[in-house]
């Protein structure tokens, strides 16, 4: 593996807010092995001059569908398997290349997609999987018309197709077995229903998911395997049933009050919010064929969303940064730094995916961060993001260099 010393650069550290100057960066063996305000040597280094750019840590997004590629899931469920693994080979470069070196899948990407990644099938961020996520019936993997009956061939989220982001599982016994199947195909976590969704088509958003009893079980093989459980949840009264339960990051939770925010933050748990999926949910969804009954939730957590924010902070509760997008809409998935940073300011936008989605990942001192022994992921960027979060948005327009694990993944810095 290639040595590189990135010379002069200014590095954003996102752990304090604040860039420092004219530092030098020397990369080995896929790792930080120096960083200093002096120059620094390698007789076998590739030398980078980034005088007048920002070098920072790889972006991290914790709630992504690689293989939703297209936003109308119950249709995508009747996909052809390989048409829709194909379909995610270039949303994932597409993620690379927006600066996301790393990414929490959270239902649909399995070990396979990993491997694909890895052994360089497949151009894309480090992949941390869940799995299918486990839905119970009616709830928000459910993805079945209400003449639907569960069959063995019902195209439903039980059924083996790669297009269905999650499966459904009933009861104790049955969510135990269904838990122990996706940890044992290789997700990295589990992911489950807490309550009803936007994007399913017959539970309402206020739903409870899972029963209380359902979720313990769950939680207990997460743990059996050192791992956590991620929650779907909107609503503060579902959200503090699964925080009780022992569920680590809450994904979404735009229906939050402030005592069930304080609950979180009391037990140590995560929000993951999604904020840009509403927008695009509401801006071109029934374009790109979500059905009628989704359409018509979207409004109901669209703008609670942003004044979660706010109840989130205030409380203590630690934020992620997610995208949930779906389609041709995953384009749009750096706006979320956008709309974080009207309410949070940008240092918190980019804390959150960075030192903060390290902290969800179980990675801190290796994700998030430019360090010695930290992974190294690092994003080369025109401008400082602490003062102008635009220069991270778009398609990479301002990110001429990505590199993850030490490799470079992209470099146009000779053409600018």
């Amino acid at each position: 593996m290639q040595s590189i010393l990135f010379q002069n650069a200014a590095v954003l550290d996102p752990a304090r807010a604040e860039v420092r100057d004219a530092h030098h960066v020397l990369v080995e063996n896929g790792v930080v092995k120096e960083i200093s305000d002096k120059p620094l040597r390698s007789a076998s280094a590739r030398v980078i001059d980034l005088k007048g750019k920002t070098l920072m840590p790889g972006l991290i997004d914790l709630h992504v569908h690689v293989v939703a590629v297209q936003l109308n899931l119950s249709q995508q469920i009747h996909m052809p398997n390989v048409l829709v693994t194909l379909r995610s080979v270039p949303i994932m470069r597409g993620m690379l290349r927006r600066g996301f070196t790393t990414v929490r899948d959270a239902g649909g990407a399995g070990h396979p997609h990993k491997i694909a990644v890895e052994s360089g099938l497949a151009m894309g961020p480090r992949l941390f999987v869940a799995g299918r996520a486990l839905s119970q019936t009616g709830g928000h993997g459910d993805m079945r018309a209400r003449s639907d009956y569960v069959g063995d061939s019902a195209p439903c989220g039980c059924c083996v197709r790669v297009g269905a982001l999650a499966r459904v599982a009933d009861g104790v016994d049955e969510v135990r077995r269904a838990a122990r199947e996706e940890l044992q195909m290789g997700a990295d976590h589990l992911k489950i229903m807490a309550s009803g969704g936007v994007a399913s088509p017959t539970d309402p958003v206020g739903a409870y998911g899972y029963a209380e009893d359902e979720v313990r079980a769950i939680v207990e093989e997460a743990r059996a395997r050192k791992t956590y459980v991620m929650a779907h949840a909107y609503t503060a009264d579902a959200i503090a049933r699964v925080v009780r339960c022992g569920v680590r990051t809450i994904e979404h939770g735009n229906l939050i009050d402030a005592p069930t925010a304080r609950l979180m933050a009391e037990h140590g748990a995560y929000v993951v919010p999604t904020l840009v999926t509403y927008e695009a949910l509401a801006s071109e969804g029934a374009q790109y064929g979500l059905g009628e009954e989704s359409v018509a939730k979207i409004e109901d957590v669209r703008e609670a969303g942003l004044r979660s924010l706010e109840i989130y902070r205030d409380a203590g509760v630690k934020m992620g940064f997610g995208s949930d997008l779906l389609g041709p809409s995953q384009r749009l998935q750096s706006d979320e730094f956008r709309i974080r940073s009207e309410v949070l300011g940008n240092a918190a936008a980019l804390a959150a995916a960075t030192t903060t989605a390290a902290e969800v990942l179980g990675l801190p001192g290796k994700l998030g961060c430019i360090a010695p022994g930290a992974w190294a992921d690092m994003i080369v960027v025109d401008g400082n993001p602490l003062e102008d979060i635009a220069c991270l948005l778009g398609q990479g327009e301002r990110i001429p260099l990505i590199m993850k694990g030490g490799e470079i993944q992209f470099d146009e810095l000779d053409a600018r």
